[in-house]
């Protein structure tokens, strides 16, 4: 289609899909926040059709954009989510999330991993870089020279017999073991990630990261989702590769 090799204009809608709330915002093409950030709790019931209601509800005082960037809590490619753990049970899969919501507001849409998102906006942009969402769930993304990396969902790689990483250093974890052996476990995940990847920096955000008791190496940065706010626009910056897709409305 001709229109797909045009970038969009205009303001983008940046939307957070959460497993605990969902967070939207209007930004500008640079990433300038012109808009307060509003929130609504993730449907306890968080199927998609309870999702897309969610977000219509939250959004309906946002005006003045000409496209959408979303972040999804889960495996997207090319737009559809393939699957999403910490939402509604096998709802998910290959659910073209993406064309819904351009359907929606009859915008085009780029949609991928929610930290793939947070990563773009966080990342200083040289040499490989990782940055990690302690949240929910444990959330990862990969980029070299400010670019995304294919997204792999390293949070469902087993840490224990019973226990993968969502399992081990996120919310379930946290609560089943305490502060003090959480960061221990933390710790453990560092080590591992910095002879695995060699990292040239390592980004650590997400809500639980207020609960880091230790002392991070040089290469490793705390962040905030403010910090990440820019992911929003960055994506629409990114060239269309790997798992970054325009999906335009269908046509009438």
């Amino acid at each position: 289609m001709p229109q797909q090799n045009k970038v969009p204009q205009g303001n983008i809608l940046s939307i957070d899909i959460g497993g605990t709330n969902i967070k939207a915002c209007i930004l500008s093409q640079q990433g300038k926040l012109l808009t307060d950030f509003k929130k609504t709790p993730t449907p306890k019931k968080s199927t998609p059709q309870a999702v897309l209601e969610a977000i219509e509800s939250l959004t309906k005082d946002l005006s003045d954009f000409g496209k959408i960037s979303i972040g999804f809590p889960g495996y997207v490619k090319c737009g559809v989510v393939q699957t999403a753990p910490n939402l509604a049970p096998d709802q998910w899969n290959k659910v073209d999330l993406a064309q819904k919501v351009s359907n929606l507001f009859g915008k085009p849409v780029r949609l991928i991993n929610d930290a793939d998102q947070q990563g773009l906006g966080i990342v200083s942009g040289k040499g490989f870089e990782i940055v990690f969402t302690l949240g929910t769930g444990f959330g990862t993304s990969l980029l070299f020279d400010g670019e995304l990396l294919p997204h792999l969902e390293l949070s469902h790689l087993p840490v224990t017999k019973k226990e993968d990483y969502d399992d081990y250093i996120g919310d379930r974890g946290f609560e089943k073991v305490g502060k003090k052996k959480w960061n221990k476990r933390l710790q453990n995940i560092i080590a591992t990630y910095k002879t695995v990847f060699n990292y040239d920096m390592l980004y650590i955000g997400g809500g639980n990261s207020n609960e880091i008791n230790f002392k991070l190496d040089d290469n490793i940065k705390l962040v905030s989702n403010k910090d990440g706010i820019k992911g929003g626009a960055k994506l629409w910056q990114a060239k269309e590769k790997y798992h970054v897709h325009t999906t335009y409305p269908d046509k009438k």
